[in-house]
C-alpha cells in the first residue's frame, strides 16, 4: 500500500514532541522512545548551555517540565542550533503559568544576550589611542556590537539567593559590548550615560551635539559639569571600545 509521506512524518514528528500523541503504530515503542529522548536530549542540552542561571533557579522536575513545554508548543521557524535560544525567548512570553518567576523572561534575554554578541558578524572599526584622546572634536557612534539594555529587574544580580518578587522602583540599564578579543562584558550605567549613549545609537554626533540635546531634555542640569560627565564617560568607553569613530 502506498504511504502518504507527508501524513506519516507529521505523526512521526507529533510524537517527538509530545508522547501525548499517538506514536506511529508500523514502529516498535522502544525505537520511537529512542528518537523522542535523542531529540529532546538535544534541546535541553542546547537550553541548559544558553541559560544556566535560568537552570540553577529550578530544579529537576521544574526545568524538565519547562523544556518539554517548549518542545511540545513551539513551533521553531529556524533549523539552526544557534538560534534555539532566540526561539526560546520568543516562547516565553506566550506561557500563562502563576508559578514563574516575574522576571523569567528578561533574565533570559540577558542570558541570550551573551551569547548572541558572541556570534554577531559586525565588525567594528575601533578607535586608537589619537582617536581617545580627540574625542571631543571626533563625530561618534556606539559600537554595532554595544547593546543597549533596560530591565525592570536588577537580572544581572538574580541568583538562587535572589529572587525577587517585585521590580526595584528604579531600572536597571546595561551596556553589553564585545570588545576587541571578541570577549563579552557587561556594564551597568547611570540613566545619564544610558541616555547619551541612547542618542548616539540612533546617529553619528559630536559630543557638541550630543550635549545640546542632553541640555534640552536636562535644563537644571549644569551645562559645564554634563560635558565634563560625558567626555569622561566617553573616553572610558571608547577605551573599552563601546564608543567608536564614526565611518559617515
Amino acid at each position: 500500500m502506498a504511504v502518504d509521506f507527508r501524513a506519516k512524518q507529521a505523526e512521526f514528528a507529533a510524537y517527538i514532541r509530545d508522547p501525548a500523541n499517538p506514536a506511529p503504530a508500523d514502529i516498535k515503542p522502544e525505537r520511537m522512545a529512542m528518537y523522542r529522548e535523542l531529540f529532546f536530549n538535544n534541546i535541553d542540552s542546547c537550553l541548559s548551555t544558553n541559560f544556566p542561571v535560568l537552570r540553577t533557579l529550578l530544579d529537576d522536575q521544574q526545568w524538565q517540565a519547562l523544556c518539554e513545554d517548549f518542545f511540545a508548543k513551539h513551533a521553531c521557524k529556524t533549523p539552526y542550533f544557534s538560534e534555539i535560544a532566540e526561539e526560546f525567548l520568543d516562547y516565553l512570553p506566550t506561557r500563562d503559568y502563576a508559578d514563574d518567576y516575574p522576571f523569567l523572561w528578561e533574565l533570559a534575554h540577558y542570558e541570550w544576550v551573551e551569547m548572541a554578541l558572541a556570534i554577531a558578524k559586525d565588525e567594528p572599526v575601533y578607535g586608537d589611542a589619537e582617536f581617545i584622546e580627540q574625542l571631543a572634536e571626533r563625530r561618534l557612534a556606539l559600537s554595532p556590537v554595544a547593546w543597549l539594555l533596560a530591565y525592570q529587574y536588577p537580572v544581572q544580580q538574580i541568583s538562587p539567593d535572589y529572587l525577587p518578587t517585585e521590580p526595584p522602583a528604579e531600572v536597571t540599564y546595561l551596556v553589553v559590548y564585545r570588545d576587541q578579543h571578541h570577549d563579552v562584558h557587561f556594564m551597568q550605567a547611570v540613566p545619564l550615560t544610558f541616555r547619551l549613549l541612547q542618542l548616539l545609537e540612533q546617529q553619528p554626533m559630536t559630543v557638541t551635539a550630543a550635549m545640546q540635546t542632553l541640555s534640552a531634555e536636562l535644563p537644571n542640569l549644569n551645562a559645564e559639569a554634563l560635558l565634563q560627565h560625558a567626555l569622561t564617560s566617553l573616553q572610558a568607553m571608547a577605551a573599552k571600545g563601546i564608543i567608536i569613530p564614526s565611518l559617515d
